[in-house]
């Protein structure tokens, strides 16, 4: 899947898109999501799930270490020529990912292993609960919690850049741009965030979704092998899976252009086709020097995520079919 070939050829768009079709798919899927959660007995498991990752102290911790992070990126300079906001969009956009992908990896390991180790799992499936939503249950409550994650970081994120488009105009000897715009409503002035702020702002959200489904796909991962295996396994393997996959797209590249014999290239288009292209969802450049990501990349992103997500768990309902929880 060569979603960066797509997105260089389309990287030059005009300024102003309308992401109408883009907050829908949004609002869509989170009402799905509230709906499964509360209306179904996957959703029993879910919340119960998402409860008890936000309860850890690792939530917390991630929470306070990643703000703590973006708030040093804000002040510290980069020496990039007076350029700091694409540095401070490029560190943001990786401290997201690393959070969450943490987050899921860790949720996974000790909600589902404990679980079947402790004997809790044998306790709920006794219950007109299968397997499967089980599973579901798990992944889907999982994600609920890194959507807390990113909802809490996103809103720091975005105060920092607010903040920090003026000191770089300032640096640059420009005039600054103000923090607040007045207008009259009913006859009254209110103060709201200028449009030249909040424009920059939103150019991090489309590198922030894309961030938070690369953390779904791994989260999908996650679980499936806390079926089988324990945590420091599950850790091992999708860090593995973070890496490999995050250069598969440059393996094959290299492997076809290059002078690469066939028992290479195979191997390289073998590794494509089995570890997900985790790559295609990495745009933390292009969000950075201010280009736009386009809303078919970001459908094209969200359906191939959706479509590896469902192989995995799919997978991981075959390994927990036969598992004994006695």
């Amino acid at each position: 899947m060569n979603f960066h070939l797509t997105f260089a050829q389309v990287s030059v768009v005009a300024k102003e898109i309308d992401w109408t079709w883009t907050w829908l798919t949004v609002f869509g899927l989170m009402v799905g999501l509230v709906t499964l959660s509360y209306s179904t007995r996957i959703g029993v498991i879910a919340r119960a799930t998402t409860k008890e990752a936000i309860r850890q102290p690792l939530f917390i911790l991630l929470v306070l270490i990643s703000a703590a992070i973006l708030v040093l990126n804000a002040v510290m300079p980069f020496f990039t020529l007076e350029d700091d906001v694409k540095m401070l969009n490029e560190c943001g956009l990786a401290t997201l990912l690393i959070s969450g992908a943490l987050l899921a990896i860790w949720t996974a390991g000790t909600s589902i292993t404990s679980d079947i180790e402790g004997k809790t799992a044998m306790t709920l499936l006794s219950k007109p609960i299968d397997r499967r939503q089980f599973i579901l249950g798990k992944y889907v409550g999982i994600v609920q919690a890194v959507i807390w994650m990113f909802v809490i970081l996103t809103a720091i994120f975005s105060v920092l850049i607010f903040f920090k488009v003026g000191y770089d105009q300032r640096e640059r000897s420009e005039e600054v741009t103000p923090r607040w715009q007045w207008h009259e409503v009913s006859g009254v002035e209110l103060p709201i965030p200028h449009p030249d702020r909040t424009r920059v702002v939103g150019q991090i959200l489309p590198g922030i979704a894309l961030a938070f489904l690369q953390v779904c796909v791994l989260g999908a991962i996650a679980v499936t092998v806390a079926t089988r295996l324990p945590m420091v396994m599950n850790l091992v393997i999708c860090f593995a899976v973070f890496v490999i996959g995050n250069l598969t797209e440059v393996m094959v590249n290299r492997s076809v252009a290059g002078d690469a014999n066939e028992s290479v290239t195979f191997m390289a288009r073998l590794i494509s086709m089995v570890m997900p292209s985790l790559s295609a969802f990495n745009v933390s450049s292009a969000v950075a020097t201010g280009r736009i990501v386009p809303q078919d990349y970001l459908g094209s992103s969200l359906l191939y995520a959706s479509a590896y997500i469902a192989a995995m768990l799919l997978l991981g309902f075959i390994l927990f079919e036969d598992r004994d929880l006695a």
